[in-house]
């Protein structure tokens, strides 16, 4: 065979090759993809969303060479089912974990082996996928097991409870369990298990290379309480900067149960410190992966998985954490759901941009898996919003979105437009009338329209009706029993 034969041989093997390995944005190397995800952090609680209190410049960095999303939602307003709206790209009247629910001896309701997630369908791809922090989906060697939901690897906590408490007896390294022995019985505070997650973190990092892409999860435990932090420089500039009123918990030491909340003398210089040594993690992050060369090539999204929280000493309004919205954690108000949202990618996402696209968690599978250049075959709910972050095609819009409570006696709420609806009491008495909310001229839904507008608020209303489906884990106004 001719050496002219050859090249048009190898030509045409190499053509069909590249082409697939080229994803719908254009380019010819798929990103590396990296999730942030804070816990109970408040769409008010960073700079560039009006804080004030508190320093957050490499978020607030983030933001300034990428885009902030303004109107962005969690999947709802608690840890579990917000994440698992996250990842198997279903809003929480489809998905399959719906509320907070423990099992024993350690961790939560697993999420079903059929569920597919979004490292399912990345690992698939030929991503490397690891996840560090706090899972909350299903105990270690059950279905849920983030190791058998498509993550490589996995540190952190497994049980969203245990995470209640900073300095615990023990992490997972993916099934192994590590006994975390200077914290003894919860009778001392040395290994502060945030410090720990990012140090692992940043070692996942330290390993990859530009040879293939990954998927890194990052469910950080902070701010969530209880409000601790070690004793450094970050706390110490905190301390004395704010009037406090200490609160009394449940403290380290004999007798401690593990997911209390410790007792701090002060709450709101640590929530602070805690807000400030995330912020600290992502810089220390963004610096890993410039050192690695990565930063150019890796997609990087900082979100927090519900509204923020009035547990442990915290005090929201002091720092007016829920940014003007109305509601916290445990709401499907805005102050609940609206998240802070940010992207970066170097060459991609024009810096310094704010966008209103009306997103939510459900729409990061999707999004993902188009980036990555694979497709979707499960049903979902999500839209890709990856033509909002390249600038190319034409970006789809929802219909309306869906989220529900299975708290407070079951709450129900929808978004179509700048429409909203709420729907309190919705499990106990499913026929409760709706409150509706116009989010162009009341953000902070302080005006109820239902009287009216009663065409609109029985529309939203029966889109709620139409967007839940029956659980038997998880029965909601009647379904399941």
């Amino acid at each position: 065979m001719s050496k002219s034969l050859v090249y048009v041989v190898l030509l045409l093997f190499l053509i069909p090759v590249a082409n697939a390995q080229r994803n719908q944005t254009g380019t010819s190397q798929r990103p590396n993809i990296i999730f942030i995800l804070a816990d109970d952090l408040g769409y008010g609680d960073l700079g560039i969303n009006g804080q004030k209190l508190i320093k957050t410049p490499n978020i607030d960095r983030l933001a300034k060479e990428g885009v902030r999303f303004t109107q962005f939602y969690a999947g709802t307003s608690v840890c579990a089912p917000s994440r698992s709206a996250l990842m198997t790209g279903q809003h929480t009247g489809h998905t399959y974990i719906r509320g907070n629910k423990s099992v024993e001896p350690e961790g939560q309701q697993p999420i079903a082996d059929s569920v597919v997630t979004m490292a399912e369908i990345l690992k698939k791809a030929g991503y490397v996928t690891g996840a560090f922090g706090k899972w909350g989906l299903g105990p270690v060697g059950s279905e849920g097991d983030p190791n058998k939901q498509g993550f490589d690897r996995f540190y952190g906590y497994n049980c969203q409870s245990l995470a209640h408490r900073a300095y615990p007896e023990h992490l997972w390294d993916n099934d192994k369990k590590i006994p975390l022995t200077e914290n003894g019985k919860l009778l001392y505070t040395r290994q502060y298990a945030p410090d720990l997650i990012q140090k692992a973190a940043l070692g996942f990092v330290d390993a990859r290379d530009n040879k293939q892409p990954f998927f890194l999860f990052l469910p950080y435990i902070l701010p969530h309480a209880e409000l601790i932090a070690p004793e450094d420089s970050i706390f110490q500039y905190y301390k004395g900067k704010f009037a406090e009123k200490p609160y009394k918990g449940a403290d380290y030491g004999p007798g401690a149960t593990s997911g209390g909340y410790a007792s701090q003398t002060h709450p709101h210089a640590a929530f602070a410190a805690m807000v400030a040594r995330l912020d600290l993690y992502v810089g220390q992050l963004m610096a890993k992966l410039k050192e690695k060369g990565l930063d150019q090539n890796t997609l990087v999204i900082f979100s927090s998985d519900n509204g923020p929280h009035l547990e442990g000493g915290a005090d929201p309004v002091f720092f007016n954490s829920g940014g003007g919205f109305r509601g916290f954690k445990r709401d499907l108000y805005e102050g609940g759901i609206r998240e802070p949202f940010v992207a970066r990618w170097p060459g991609v996402i024009k810096p310094g941009t704010k966008n209103d696209f009306v997103g939510a968690f459900w729409d990061l599978l999707p999004t993902f898996a188009e980036l990555a250049g694979t497709k979707i075959t499960n049903r979902i709910d999500g839209i890709s919003f990856a033509p909002t972050l390249t600038g190319k095609g034409v970006q789809k819009q929802h219909e309306y979105l869906y989220w529900e409570f299975h708290e407070k006696g079951g709450v129900q709420a929808v978004r179509q437009g700048n429409w909203k609806a709420v729907r309190l009491n919705a499990a106990t008495k499913p026929d409760t009338p709706v409150e509706l909310y116009d989010l162009a001229t009341d953000p902070a839904e302080k005006t109820n329209l239902a009287a009216k507008n009663p065409d609109k608020a029985r529309q939203l209303g029966d889109l709620m009706q139409k967007s839940h489906t029956p659980s038997n884990l998880f029965p909601f106004g009647g379904d399941g029993k």
